[in-house]
């Protein structure tokens, strides 16, 4: 299956993205900020990259949507949405993990180091490291919740960081690597569609119903108390 209109959803950080892809060619992308919720404002920023992209909803043979480590909120939101255009469509979603998406971000040189790093709160943030290859993002570690100084030992000279945890933790992490600013280097909807119909192209599918977001550390939820009984 090579041709293929795929409708990507990111919102695993406060800048939601939406794009779409054709035959793996990116038709339109969009990016909203938004320091709460998405809950309102993606479906309009759904709405807004199908048309820019000239293709109405019914022509969307497949979702690609960003799957964590991220927002717990923002994951549940954008899997719901994409759940629904799913089901009510008939189509198939592909998980795309949202460190490798980020990764694309970087604008690094290849045989370059891309560290894609995410403010995971608590002192915490999510990181995995990739090298870059004419290809793309080769990943080298898998995703990890750490602390800031916990990363920065394992950043390799002349390592790239993207995302909003060099925004963040920059006091800690930019003796170590060459930053990049997140209002900037954020995550893209055409890189998460691309990715998605990359996967869907080979059946890559996943389960609709039990899909659930990657949160690599338990939401906040089911964190065990302490200092009370």
């Amino acid at each position: 299956m090579s041709r293929l209109v795929v409708l990507g959803i990111d919102t695993a950080t406060w800048t939601a993205a939406a794009g779409v892809v054709r035959d793996g060619e990116v038709l339109a992308e969009a990016v909203y900020r938004e320091e709460r919720s998405h809950t309102r404002s993606l479906t309009a920023l759904v709405e807004r990259v199908l048309a820019d992209a000239g293709v109405a909803i019914e022509d969307v043979d497949g979702l690609a949507v960003s799957i964590g480590p991220g927002s717990f909120t923002g994951l549940r939101v954008g899997l719901a949405l994409a759940k629904g255009i799913a089901f009510a469509g008939g189509v198939p979603i592909a998980a795309v993990p949202t460190l490798e998406a980020l990764a694309w971000a970087a604008e690094a040189a290849p045989g370059e180091t891309v560290c894609a790093a995410l403010d995971a709160r608590k002192q915490e943030v999510y990181a995995a490291l990739f090298t870059m290859t004419a290809e793309g993002p080769r990943r080298e570690t898998p995703d990890e919740a750490l602390r800031p100084a916990a990363l920065a030992t394992r950043l390799p000279p002349g390592c790239v960081l993207v995302g909003d945890a060099g925004d963040v933790y920059g006091a800690v992490l930019g003796a170590h690597a060459i930053l990049r600013p997140f209002a900037t280097h954020h995550p893209r909807g055409g890189v998460v569609a691309r990715l998605g119909w990359q996967r869907l192209r080979t059946g890559a599918a996943e389960a609709i119903g039990p899909l659930e977001p990657v949160y690599v550390r338990p939401p906040d939820a089911e964190l065990p108390r302490t200092g009370s009984r």
